[in-house]
């Protein structure tokens, strides 16, 4: 199992989690999804659940709360990207045309946080970690393998995540309008134009992938248990893949590597 040991190179995503309304529900249908094990957390953090796959720690799940008079926010996955200094980070973030959508705050000893928005509006975390680094496993059938940005603007997009967050991007020849996002030299992430199979009027956003060892099947689960396909599944470069819904509306994708079953 492709096992994480030590601290994500600033710049690289490090954890996902899930803002959704009825939390136990998500946990029991990701659960079923991937093999998760987690429950509904201390009270002083909000209930947050961190998910384990075989013990490891590979995404979070907390229930969404609509400040007194605000709509309540959407059903949604977020990718968080490692920062070494959150503070720097918050003001390279502005500095470089972004907005801070939640201001640095201390999760008691795991780490420090903030909630972003790129030029275009898409949403991101940063995670400066303390006692806690973020995901434990990653590549591996039910966990983390890849997170993508879908935006209607690549340069602006380009510009912003080199300089807010060191994110170098570097042009896939062989998938033309396809963007690495590099860190030191190594893809860790993916930028393009919004996809043409998202619905109409889909926000610049960035796309949670997990692996899976079998997507159709991983597929047809997932509609048995009330999600929904947005893009049924289909042959890619890196292997066979499905964007989907969860039961209460999260959008993510899921992938199998080429060779997989």
């Amino acid at each position: 199992m492709p096992e994480v040991t030590t601290a994500y190179k600033p710049g690289t995503p490090c954890w996902v989690d899930l803002m959704v309304k009825d939390q136990q529900a998500a946990l029991d249908f990701y659960r079923d999804l991937f093999g998760w094990q987690g429950e509904v957390g201390p009270a002083e953090f909000g209930g947050y659940a961190v998910c384990a796959l075989n013990g490891r720690p590979v995404a979070g799940i907390m229930a969404a709360m609509a400040p007194e008079g605000q709509p309540e926010p959407p059903n949604v996955w977020t990718t968080y990207l490692a920062s070494d200094d959150a503070d720097a980070t918050a003001r390279a973030v502005t500095d470089s045309g972004g907005s801070i959508m939640f201001p640095v705050t201390e999760v008691g000893t795991t780490g420090r946080m903030l909630v972003a928005a790129d030029p275009g509006g898409a949403v991101f975390g940063v995670w400066q970690p303390l006692d806690f680094f973020g995901a434990h496993v990653v590549n591996e059938p039910g966990a983390l393998t890849w997170n993508e940005l879908n935006t209607t603007d690549p340069d602006t997009a380009g510009r912003f995540y080199q300089q807010a967050l060191g994110l170098r991007p570097a042009a896939v020849e062989a998938v033309p309008g396809y963007v690495s996002l590099e860190v030191g030299g190594r893809s860790v992430a993916g930028m393009q134009r919004l996809a043409d199979y998202l619905p109409a009027g889909t926000p610049p956003h960035w796309m949670t992938y997990f692996a899976v060892d079998d997507c159709d099947s991983v597929v047809d689960a997932l509609v048995k248990a009330g999600g929904s396909v947005i893009q049924p599944p289909f042959d890619m470069a890196a292997g066979r893949m499905s964007v989907v819904t969860d039961p209460q509306g999260a959008v993510f994708a899921v992938i199998a590597a080429p060779g997989a079953p």
